[in-house]
């Protein structure tokens, strides 16, 4: 019910409208003193007791009269207040004359109004919600902290019990029923991928699934609770998959042709040679198409590398003789004391991947002084960094530098800062890109301490 239109009488405050009755039953009082004193002139206490006693019950009714829409308004106000404490804001109040209490309903009605407008919002709000949450492909799974699952989404209950309701359940029985991979996944805690292999879900003809699983904890009405979303990643991941084989084959054709026309080029001119009879050019002829199949080999190689990467083989390494090693390769000046502890690493691979690391900073345009490495211990991980004041890098190459096949070189493969960041992955550790103030680069690879045993 929408708050009543203002009157248009005239406004006659409380104060007023009460002072106005005391001012009457006065009045009133006064005159029947005066009547009483023309017929009782010697009793003047008893004229005024009567004229007291007369005035009275006309006094008591016009009070009366006054206090009862008032009273009843209070008790109309107390039974909206306790309406909007149990949501219900479908109602006003009316109070027709034009006073204090108008206003306080008046603003009653309008708080009303702007509770009923919020409610309105928060229920189409949470409808729209309801139904992005329950049309979503993503799997979601609400559960209480040693309870009960409390809220789980049609993908969830499509997934994980056959379409049927899963609230109320038990987080541990519905992974009971689950494929073995999802209760490895939720064992190991936080977030990753886990792989449902062929024939072990919908038959020997199913495919490889792949998916991924998230989880958050929060408190939830004082109580913790824990967030479980699941997402099917195949359809992408096989997207992904033909988009990296094209990149791939557009690289290794690009590479071949570039080395193959030459080679095919430079072998005719050397049968027209000997057809004339001019071998004296054989020689540079035959180098260059040798330089070009070693070029070729190497890039041949250096994707075999990155395919076939080894697990690493850890081992105790000497800060000092390994990167005096580094140096008679790519030169660099060191900054700073070596780390007392020795590094825990596979030495080929960190070699292979910090060399990456020292050719790129000779390519930056760096003068070779320009460039050095630094070696700290902190926080229970080693940083290594390779500094230089070369040209640095722009926001999307930072963003890319790490993708394999990505190169902004005329003659790069997008080789050399992934397979870095694979050997530093495999040894569990991260690098980042990072660009220096007053220009150049530093590349950081963070590795894990070894275990204190």
């Amino acid at each position: 019910m929408s708050p009543p239109a203002p009157s248009n009488r005239l406004r006659l405050p409380l104060i007023a409208r009460w002072a106005l009755l005391i001012a009457a039953l006065l009045i009133a009082a006064m005159v029947v003193l005066v009547a009483l004193l023309r017929w009782l002139p010697d009793q003047v206490f008893l004229a005024a007791l009567l004229s007291l006693l007369a005035i009275m019950p006309v006094a008591i009714l016009a009070v009366r009269s006054q206090l009862e829409p008032m009273l009843s308004m209070f008790r109309a106000l107390s039974g909206t207040v306790v309406s909007y404490q149990d949501g219900d804001y479908s109602f006003g109040l009316r109070w027709d004359r034009r006073d204090e209490i108008a206003d306080l309903v008046d603003a009653h009605n309008q708080l009303g109004n702007v509770l009923r407008a919020q409610r309105l919002g928060l229920v189409q709000r949470e409808l729209l919600l309801d139904t992005m949450v329950q049309n979503t492909p993503v799997a979601m799974l609400l559960v209480s902290e040693g309870g009960p699952i409390v809220f789980a989404n049609l993908a969830a209950r499509q997934m994980l019990n056959q379409g049927r309701k899963l609230e109320g359940l038990t987080l541990a029985a519905v992974l009971e029923q689950a494929h073995a991979a999802l209760r490895e996944a939720v064992a190991r805690g936080g977030d990753g991928l886990f792989t449902v292999a062929p024939g072990t879900e919908g038959g020997e003809d199913s495919d490889e699934e792949v998916y991924h699983l998230a989880r958050r904890g929060f408190h939830l009405n004082g109580r913790a609770h824990e967030l479980f979303l699941l997402r099917l990643l195949t359809a992408e991941l096989r997207r992904q998959e033909v988009q990296t084989w094209k990149k791939v084959i557009r690289v290794i054709s690009h590479e071949l042709n570039n080395s193959l026309a030459p080679i095919g080029s430079l072998a005719g001119s050397g049968a027209e040679l000997l057809r004339r009879g001019q071998p004296e050019r054989l020689e540079t002829i035959l180098a260059t198409i040798a330089e070009r199949a070693r070029h070729l080999e190497d890039f041949i190689l250096g994707y075999a590398r990155f395919a076939k990467l080894p697990a690493p083989r850890l081992q105790s390494v000497a800060w000092p003789a390994f990167l005096d090693r580094l140096a008679l390769q790519y030169g660099f000046s060191r900054v700073g004391e070596l780390p007392q502890e020795s590094g825990y690493f596979d030495q080929a691979q960190m070699e292979q991947a910090l060399l990456n690391l020292l050719k790129n900073a000779h390519e930056s345009g760096a003068a070779p002084d320009e460039i050095s490495l630094a070696v700290t211990c902190q926080q229970g991980v080693f940083r290594i960094d390779v500094m230089d004041c070369g040209s640095g890098m722009n926001e999307t190459v930072l963003t890319n530098a790490l993708i394999p096949f990505y190169s902004t070189k005329r003659s790069g493969t997008g080789l050399g800062l992934a397979l870095t960041r694979e050997i530093v992955e495999a040894h569990g550790g991260r690098i980042t890109l990072a660009n220096r103030e007053g220009g150049g680069l530093t590349a950081s690879v963070i590795l894990p301490m070894p275990a204190a045993s």
